[in-house]
């Protein structure tokens, strides 16, 4: 019968012409689903990360510049940022005085290419959901593309399987549920089968520095590049301290059979597991996803597996259609861009400063990117005046986008604050200021103009 699955689903994909590489990575994939693999990582088989390399960001020299011209910018652009509320890609949502992190990385890229005196291409992964938008948003910036380079790929998709037989689901009243994104380790084979790996081989690019494009922090760096290229590794993530509002994204960690350094992801956690996974005495560092690899070393790579690169499945229990739960249950193949460390020997792992991972996956996260917690600059860099920055906590009638806007329209002063708790639905007017530690109670009701709330006070 699973067979008979793998063969539906693979003509499936060679109907909505979804690259050989892409099949062939989902063919593995469902074979290790037929024989019952999880993907898990008991902590019994890892060890903690141990000492990593941390150059000093601020010390370069016209060697990092040249090996920052020898790099290619690639960022991953192909979430809509349902977990949100939003229905268009996530990059299109307005950070800073209307600016999007479109807007803002595009504008960061011509910024570093004038400082620098350099090229430094600028590649978006996009996926079948986000890329007409993105590429229009983007045709604002004419200068962007280098020479013939293109401007952006696409991500393959895959269908989703039945729980109950892993046959390709059938959802005729939304035949664009029955798909869903291979997850970002798809960026490997897409580079390779659209061309884009080869083209900047030939036109002298050596590197790559990829992350998130809802990471605004990770920007071009002369010292990281510089790092890169005299450290000699195929792979390096990017790792930082671990503060309380990310203990649960991954981390890398040590294999303790053969010391190979591996990515550990929530969902490859047990249950029981997780007070292991979270405890940042033992694990120290976060994964960022921000990443550098060695162009020609991934290709060489690539040629000899067949564009199959072996990332460590990630399975994923959903159903069809997000929003009804009623509907079936389906499984997900996914693998994470951040697993290649598993697969190229002498990877490395190097620590970074925190300015470099301001990740906006919650509205959470956005409240501290608007709040003048942080400074910009003609540069378009977010620095933090403050550390450590503040603990916000917002209730559930905060998570979507929407009604996160009625609630929350105008940016808070977070410059003064340890924390902020708001566990009911609050509204707050302009210029509102957060100092020391505050918690508006369940109650709820409004914050007006100017209103300054210390944590002195009541709440």
């Amino acid at each position: 019968m699973t067979t008979a699955g793998l063969n539906a689903a693979l003509r499936k994909m060679a109907v909505a012409n979804v690259n050989a590489s892409a099949q062939a990575v989902f063919a593995e994939y469902y074979r290790q689903l037929e024989a019952g693999v999880t993907g898990m990582i008991a902590e019994a088989d890892v060890e903690p990360l141990g000492d990593v390399a941390t150059p000093d960001l601020d010390a370069w020299d016209t060697a990092d510049v040249a090996a920052l011209s020898r790099t290619v910018l690639i960022r991953l652009n192909g979430g809509l940022g349902t977990s949100m509320g939003l229905a268009q890609a996530k990059s299109l949502l307005p950070v800073r005085e209307g600016a999007t992190f479109l807007d803002i990385i595009a504008r960061q890229v011509l910024a570093a290419r004038s400082r620098y005196g350099i090229r430094l291409p600028l590649v978006f992964l996009h996926s079948y959901n986000t890329r007409d938008d993105c590429l229009n948003a983007l045709a604002r910036y004419p200068e962007l593309p280098v020479a013939d380079l293109p401007l952006d790929m696409m991500q393959s998709q895959e269908p989703k399987l039945l729980l109950t037989d892993l046959t390709p689901v059938s959802w005729p009243t939304n035949p664009a549920l029955e798909w869903c994104p291979p997850g970002h380790g798809d960026l490997y084979p897409t580079l390779l089968e659209s061309g884009m790996l080869d083209a900047l081989i030939d036109a002298g690019f050596c590197y790559a520095s990829v992350s998130n494009s809802d990471n605004l922090g990770c920007i071009p760096s002369p010292a990281l590049a510089g790092w890169f290229a005299r450290s000699g590794a195929p792979y390096a993530a990017e790792v930082t301290l671990r503060t309380p509002m990310d203990l649960k994204g991954g981390h890398i960690v040590r294999r303790r059979s053969d010391g190979q350094l591996i990515l550990r992801e929530t969902a490859q956690t047990a249950p029981e597991e997780l007070r292991y996974f979270t405890d940042s005495v033992k694990h120290p560092f976060t994964h960022t996803n921000n990443l550098w690899f060695d162009l020609v070393a991934l290709r060489d790579k690539l040629n000899v597996t067949g564009g199959v690169l072996g990332l460590r499945l990630i399975r994923n229990v959903k159903t069809v259609d997000p929003t009804d739960k009623a509907s079936p249950q389906v499984v997900q193949v996914e693998a994470a861009m951040g697993a290649a460390i598993e697969v190229f020997n002498g990877a490395q792992a190097v620590a970074v400063p925190r300015s470099r991972f301001l990740p906006v996956k919650t509205t959470t996260e956005l409240t501290l990117l608007r709040s003048d917690a942080y400074v910009w600059g003609d540069d378009w860099v977010p620095r933090a005046q403050i550390s450590p920055l503040p603990v916000v906590e917002l209730a559930s009638c905060y998570k979507l986008i929407a009604d996160y806007e009625r609630r929350l329209p105008h940016p808070l002063g977070l410059l003064d604050a340890d924390s902020l708790r708001v566990e009911g639905d609050w509204s707050f007017g302009a210029r509102v200021q957060i100092r020391g530690s505050v918690t508006l109670g369940a109650v709820g009701g409004a914050i007006p103009d100017a209103t300054v709330l210390d944590g002195k006070e009541q709440s």
